[in-house]
């Protein structure tokens, strides 16, 4: 009997195993004509495999690049497409730089912060002041995820006008979403039962 652990590593997963032999004895077969064959008929079955990524463009060419990875770059055959070369396969993606945008409150979020630059350039009148609304209202709602309570609406108009350096205010006609309206009572108590569980679980592993 078979055991995973005694047999090679399957070298692309989402395959199988049994592709992954057909491309071994593929591999081994002398004559071109034939082994050409078997490789059309390979990627063939590779795209049944994979079926639920059919629409992408590059959907057959990746077929043939997995194909011949797969075979360790040891399958010569005549491939529609170019073969895809191991330096740059092995290349190391280029280092993504670290957000580090500081935010004074953060419970708010950077898209917040955002929102209140692009609202403070906007020159005044309607819609400017059917932003800010928005703004103050998205504000509350993602305040009442992080702290469970209720929190006045005054609280909110003081920090807006504190983010945008006084240049927001909410028009006096205007009246914010109430707090269940916005994140109704269950959902801010499993937000916070949640966050609860996660700093005990923490806890527990520091």
């Amino acid at each position: 009997m078979e055991y995973n652990t005694t047999l090679p590593e399957i070298i692309v997963p989402e395959y199988g195993r049994n592709i992954q032999r057909m491309i071994n004895f593929a591999c081994r077969v002398e004559d071109r004509d034939e082994r050409n064959l078997i490789a059309r008929s390979i990627v063939k079955v590779m795209g049944q495999v994979n079926s639920q990524y059919k629409d992408s463009e590059d959907f057959v060419q990746k077929q043939w690049d997995h194909l011949f990875i797969i075979s360790d770059f040891k399958l010569d055959v005549d491939s529609p497409f170019p073969v895809p070369e191991i330096e740059q396969l092995q290349k190391r993606p280029k280092k993504l730089d670290y957000p580090n945008q500081k935010i004074k409150y953060r419970h708010y979020g950077h898209s917040v912060e955002q929102f209140i630059n692009k609202a403070s350039a906007m020159e005044d009148g309607e819609e400017k002041d059917s932003f800010t609304y928005y703004i103050a209202n998205v504000m509350k709602k993602n305040y009442l995820m992080f702290n469970r309570e209720t929190v006045s609406d005054e609280l909110i108009t003081k920090q807006l006008g504190e983010l945008s350096d006084g240049k927001l205010s909410l028009n006096e006609e205007f009246t914010l979403k109430s707090s269940n309206e916005l994140v109704p009572a269950a959902a801010r108590t499993n937000t916070f039962q949640k966050k609860k569980k996660n700093k005990k679980n923490y806890r527990k592993k520091h």
